[in-house]
């Protein structure tokens, strides 16, 4: 916690006391000639993630023996510690997708769809969790999933990610939401053309610039109509472009097609999982919901490359 009024944090405070009777020969501690320094923080602060880089920026700070005994981590504050290097503690060959999307659109939904046949179907291990407040109808969301063959360790908002897709058409207006994408990863935008010089176009010049030197994939699919056209009730298609995008996540995600399960092994592994979320809805929206997932794989459209450069 952050108590500017105390002489220091209650844990700090605690382990300075602690020191102070060492050092007077208080019975039961051990007798010191000289007490450390200590150094101390806050984290968490407005539930902000204590990152990797965060780790880093603490140990260049003892290592510099910097007077500031007192810092903050995670937040804009005046005594935070600048992070210099965030770095990848993923594990080897893992794979990460942070999304962009709105309350209400059905993305946290797919995302733990999306976790639930991972793990049944490929016996992978699966983080996934959502970035929102309680206000979150209607408004921007992100979202993470990380896939990995051993046990993901870290749990903090995804910095390195494979795979961003965008199904909130103003996310390149409220940030860069390509930030972090690796070499040679891959970018889903939600467009109503399957031109795909139309859609190159549409894309702001200096996410265009980025994708270009990072040799980034870009996919197109106008989700919204998709769902439209699969959905029987009017109020499940918003949710269901949703679903949409699981197709598009099977078809990007490098270990479906490395494990060589065929398309119809994926089909029933995505309908059980579908049961597990949408079965007590009834047999047709699971088969809506299927759908939807089946139309995403197959009709996601692909930028090719000469489009990209030509324009450059």
């Amino acid at each position: 916690m952050d108590n500017p009024i105390a002489q220091s944090n209650p844990l700090a405070a605690e382990i300075k006391a602690a020191f102070a009777d060492a050092l007077s020969g208080a019975p039961g501690y051990p007798k010191i000639d000289q007490a450390p320094v200590v150094y101390s923080g806050s984290a968490g602060l407005g539930s902000r993630d204590v990152r990797p880089g965060d780790f880093v920026a603490v140990i260049e700070h003892l290592r510099a023996k910097k007077n500031q005994r007192f810092f903050v981590l995670g937040i804009e504050h005046p005594l935070s510690l600048p992070v210099e290097h965030e770095p990848d503690v993923r594990p080897k060959n893992a794979f990460s997708m942070r999304g962009h999307s709105v309350g209400g659109y059905g993305s946290i939904t797919t995302n733990k769809v999306i976790a639930t046949i991972v793990s049944d179907l490929f016996g992978l291990k699966v983080q996934a969790y959502p970035m929102y407040g309680s206000e979150k109808k209607g408004l921007p969301t992100t979202y993470f999933l990380t896939v990995a063959d051993e046990p993901i360790g870290a749990h903090a908002e995804l910095r390195h990610v494979d795979f961003v897709p965008l199904n909130n058409v103003n996310a390149f207006n409220l940030g860069n939401p390509l930030s972090g994408l690796v070499l040679g990863g891959t970018v889903f935008i939600q467009h109503s053309s399957r031109d795909a010089r139309q859609i190159w176009s549409s894309i702001p010049v200096n996410a265009r610039k980025f994708i270009q030197t990072n040799r980034i994939r870009v996919l197109a699919l106008d989700a919204i109509k998709v769902a439209q056209e699969v959905a029987s009730q009017r109020e499940l298609a918003q949710r269901m472009q949703g679903i949409v995008l699981l197709g598009i996540f099977l078809r990007v995600a490098p270990f479906v097609q490395k494990r060589g399960f065929s398309e119809s092994e994926v089909d029933a592994a995505v309908e059980k999982s579908l049961r597990k979320f949408f079965g007590k809805r009834g047999e047709k929206i699971v088969q809506e919901n299927l759908m939807a997932v089946r139309r995403g794989r197959s009709e996601v459209v692909e930028i090719p490359w000469d489009v990209m450069v030509e324009a450059a």
